[in-house]
Order: structure tokens, then C-alpha cells, then sequence
């Protein structure tokens, strides 16, 4: 299986940025506080190099003043200020004291240093400096054992651990943050929306900067919102439902109680009992339809309609049952008007919509079926002459158990009708509204053309 190359706004590029600045921070690190710290711990200090000029310009004005004479007492007075050796000598590497060199002496000259050379690495003995005579370099110069006091890198090791393992800490203990921002604080806010919900807290969302990213997480957070939306949604309905549906059977039952304490004649009581059953029955059917509608997710598989002898189908029962002429259920569209859809479920859709414009029609009312194809869909629409209902009840109607008796007068049905219709065409890919027009309700739905 090829593997997917992340989008520009994905976690890998972060990661991916935040190790690269991590780790060029740290060859920088490495080079220029390396190279800092070898100049601060390996060569002198300025006052040692100072300290160092100002004794060779002593040596050279004692030796054009007093010549050997003069040297021998200015070493005899160094001998009392420094510790270490100390000789001044010529150009051809003999003293210019009238103290001669021993051999071990001479063969120390022969590895003499100068003030700019790096002397941190001698580890067995104090270095021996050649310090030319400031106004004269040419006439001589100081050799001098470095003085413990000047020798560089007493603290080296302090610096080396405050390099190789304070600084380096604090940059990974930085980058432990970043990757703490990146990740840990949007998976902890999924899991205290995870927990919210374990805790019937269904109404509980992510905040805005954890659905606003633009890599996988936000992409994550925005499908736990949806999600947390959707499990609300259901969980409302369904409650909503089983409060309807408990409401809508107290009545039939209380019938049926009523007509059992009654003294009707056998015949008047099994009518009764007949038609409140078939009630019931049919409320039960339809909220069990409708919750079957609302639970599934995935479309309905379709077919090729033709919404013509769809019509003529459905108006054939309907007039059975209304005894309405087929003169008052015209249908206004051509044999060319095919569809994609689920028979079954769009003519139960048609049926409850024909079924609901009936109910609410005046007496010589006329209901009529009519469409246009706009682009690769069907726009139908399905009118008739009932008043229409209140601007703010249009959507309203299509919610479970709502009958808008005030408004379209009528009899009969529990409300779900248009319920049940909005669902079954959403699960086909169409959809289904209501709007006052000429009078009377018009609705409209919607499908994929064929």
C-alpha cells in the first residue's frame, strides 16, 4: 500500500521543524559556545597578558640601563614577587644575566610559548613564556614560568558541565515543551471530552483552539464535536420521542378503559376496541419507522424511478381511501421525470406528504403534483389548498407528534407523517421543505435526477 505523503499543515511538519530547530540549535551551541569557552579557558586572561608585558618592559629598561648588572638586580627583586623561573635573554637564546644556563635550561628555551598561544592542555608542568621586549623586540626577551595565578582553565570543568549538560538539558527540557504543546494538551482535551461524555455531560465541546487547528488533531477534535453533536442530537430525540410516544398511547388507552367499563352491546364494544387498536398500531408502526429512519446513517440503495406511474400509484389508493375524483389529483409532470431513489421509501415519503395535503384540503380542494429538472436534480413540488400555516411553524412540522390543528384544521394522524417523509428522502440523497404559497402549503422535494 503507497503511503500518503501529510499535508503541508500536518503534526509530521511540526515535528519534523521542531527537531530540525532543536538540533541546529544545538550544533550552533556546540560551535560557538565551544569556541567561547576554549578562548575563555585556554589562553590568558588580559590582566595576565598585561601583567606579563609590563614585567618585560622592566627587563628591557633594566638591561639599557645597567646592561648585566642591571638584569641581575631586577631577576634578584622578580625572584621575591614571582616563584617560578624567570631569565631574560638575547636573540641567539643566551641570558643576558651573569646567571649562566644550565643544560636543563637551554633545552627548555627550545620549547618556549608565546602570550597568544593556547596553553590549556598542558597538564604536566607550568608553561615557559618568551615575552619580547615591548620597544625593542630585537634586543631581547623575558622568559618567565607561568605563574599560577595566570594559568587558564581553573574552571574549566565547571564550564564543561555547565555546556555539555546544564545548557543541553535546558534546550531538551524546551523542546520537551514544544512537543508537549504539539501533542499532549489537544489528546488531553480529547480526554476530558471522552470523560465528559462517560459522565453524561453530552453538551460538553472542545474549546476553539484545539477545533481550530488545521493538522490531524484539529481534524480529530472537529470529528469528536461532530460526533459529540450527533450522540447529543440522538439522545434528545429519542427521549423526546419516548415522551411523545408515551403521551400519544395515554389517550387511546384511556379510551379503551372507558369503553371496557362501559355497558355498549358487544358489537359497539368490539368496534371500539377495533379502531383503537388499529390506532395504537399504527403509532407504534410509524414511531418505530421514524426511529429506524433517524438511527441509520448510511444511504439507501437506489434505483431509477419514474415519477409518473409513482403518482398514478399512489393517487389510485388515496382516492380509495378519500373518494376524490382523479380530476383533483393532477400530476403536472411528463413521463420524462425519472429519479434516483428508493421505491419503497420515497413512495411511503409521496404517500405521507399526498396523505397530509388530503387531510388538510377543503372539501372541493385540489392537490397537484408538479416539477423541473435544475441541473442534475428533480425539483418537485407538491400543492394544495388547505390556508397554509403560520411562517414560524414551517419547519416545525416536520418534528415528531405535531399537529397544527389551530392553524389547518383537520382530523386524524399522530404527526409523523412529514417526519417520517423528511428522513426516509434524506437517506436517498434528497431532501424536503414547506412554504406557504397561493393560498395553500407547498412542499418541496428534492432528488437526484436520473
Amino acid at each position: 500500500m503507497p503511503c500518503k505523503v501529510p499535508g503541508k499543515n500536518s503534526v509530521f511538519w511540526k515535528l519534523a521543524c521542531l527537531l530540525v530547530v532543536f538540533c541546529l540549535l544545538m550544533i550552533w551551541l556546540s560551535w560557538s559556545w565551544g569556541r567561547y569557552m576554549d578562548k575563555r579557558t585556554g589562553f590568558l586572561s588580559e590582566q595576565a597578558h598585561a601583567t606579563l608585558v609590563r614585567y618585560a618592559g622592566e627587563a628591557e629598561r633594566a638591561w639599557e640601563t645597567g646592561q648585566q648588572a642591571g638584569v641581575d638586580q631586577w631577576l634578584q627583586a622578580m625572584g621575591h614577587r614571582e616563584p617560578g623561573w624567570v631569565g631574560v635573554i638575547g636573540q641567539d637564546l643566551q641570558s643576558l644575566s651573569s646567571y649562566p644556563l644550565s643544560d636543563r635550561e637551554s633545552e627548555r628555551l627550545t620549547f618556549l610559548r608565546g602570550l597568544d598561544w593556547p596553553i590549556s592542555h598542558i597538564k604536566t608542568a607550568r608553561p615557559w613564556l618568551k615575552v619580547p621586549f615591548p620597544r625593542d623586540p630585537s634586543a631581547g626577551s623575558l622568559v618567565i614560568e607561568l605563574p599560577q595565578r595566570f594559568m587558564p582553565g581553573r574552571s574549566q570543568i565547571i564550564w564543561r558541565i555547565v555546556t555539555n549538560g546544564v545548557i543541553p538539558g535546558l534546550l531538551t527540557l524546551l523542546l520537551c515543551v514544544g512537543l508537549y504543546r504539539v501533542l499532549i494538551v489537544p489528546l488531553n482535551h480529547l480526554r476530558e471530552q471522552a470523560n465528559a461524555w462517560r459522565a453524561d455531560q453530552l453538551g460538553a465541546r472542545l474549546s476553539s483552539q484545539t477545533t481550530g487547528r488545521q493538522d490531524e488533531l484539529g481534524e480529530l477534535a472537529r470529528a469528536f464535536d461532530q460526533m459529540s453533536e450527533r450522540l447529543q442530537s440522538t439522545v434528545s430525540q429519542q427521549q423526546q420521542l419516548l415522551r411523545d410516544l408515551s403521551h400519544e398511547l395515554r389517550t387511546p388507552l384511556s379510551r379503551l378503559r372507558v369503553a371496557c367499563d362501559s355497558e355498549q352491546d358487544l358489537e359497539a364494544l368490539r368496534e371500539r376496541l377495533s379502531r383503537e387498536v388499529d390506532g395504537m398500531q399504527r403509532l407504534v408502526e410509524d414511531t418505530l419507522q421514524l426511529a429506524w429512519l433517524d438511527a441509520e446513517r448510511g444511504q439507501l440503495p437506489v434505483e431509477d424511478i419514474q415519477v409518473q406511474a409513482l403518482w398514478e400509484m399512489l393517487t389510485e389508493n388515496a382516492r380509495f381511501e378519500s373518494g376524490w375524483p382523479q380530476s383533483r389529483l393532477p400530476c403536472l409532470v411528463d413521463e420524462h421525470c425519472w429519479v434516483r431513489g428508493h421505491l419503497n421509501s420515497l413512495a411511503q415519503a409521496l404517500e405521507n406528504i399526498l396523505r397530509n395535503a388530503i387531510r388538510h384540503s377543503p372539501p372541493d380542494g385540489v392537490v397537484s403534483l408538479s416539477g423541473q429538472r435544475e441541473g442534475d436534480e428533480w425539483h418537485l413540488w407538491l400543492d394544495d389548498q388547505g390556508g397554509g400555516v403560520a411562517p414560524e411553524e414551517l419547519e416545525r412540522i416536520f418534528a415528531p407528534f405535531t399537529r397544527l390543528d389551530g392553524s389547518r384544521p383537520g382530523d386524524g394522524g399522530f404527526g409523523l407523517g412529514l417526519s417520517i417523509a423528511r428522513n426516509a428522502l434524506r437517506l436517498q440523497g434528497g431532501s424536503l421543505w414547506a412554504e406557504n404559497h397561493g393560498g395553500g402549503l407547498r412542499v418541496h422535494v428534492r432528488l437526484p435526477a436520473k
